[in-house]
């Protein structure tokens, strides 16, 4: 996964989501999708899309459209709903993944800076720190 980031962000010369998505094709919306549901990624006719809940603040919009860029990249071809209903995947294996990847993708190049905290640096970095259990802190040092 590491690789995989990394050669994104050098490819493209950034590491914001939404410049990545539009950089590859993929079509973003906003929509109200409830109180539940936070983003979706899906494909349809061959075009892909990221779906990001319009009720989020910025910052987990942000967020949202790396995890569901994560799916593209990660988890193309498998539909999470699909899974749910006929196999006997675990399919939080995939959401924890896209949560890692989102993580290490906006925090990217920006250390913990020697006496910050956990906490400070996600604000710093405008990631919600409800996602600091998908890092380690060796991770940014």
């Amino acid at each position: 996964m590491d690789k995989l980031i990394t050669s994104l962000v050098k490819r493209y010369k950034t590491n914001c989501p939404y410049t990545l998505a539009e950089r590859l094709n993929i079509h973003i919306r906003f929509a109200d999708l409830g109180e539940h549901t936070r983003g979706i990624y899906y494909c349809k006719l061959r075009r892909r899309f990221i779906v990001i809940n319009s009720r989020l603040d910025f910052f987990w919009q942000r967020f949202i459209c790396a995890h569901e860029l994560a799916h593209d990249r990660l988890h193309r071809g498998l539909n999470r709903f699909f899974l749910d209903e006929h196999s006997l995947q675990n399919t939080n294996k995939y959401e924890r993944q896209a949560n890692r990847f989102a993580v290490q993708l906006l925090s990217l190049n920006s250390g913990i800076i020697p006496g910050e905290t956990l906490e400070q640096f996600f604000t710093r970095t405008g990631i919600p720190y409800e996602m600091a259990q998908y890092c380690r802190r060796e991770d940014f040092i």
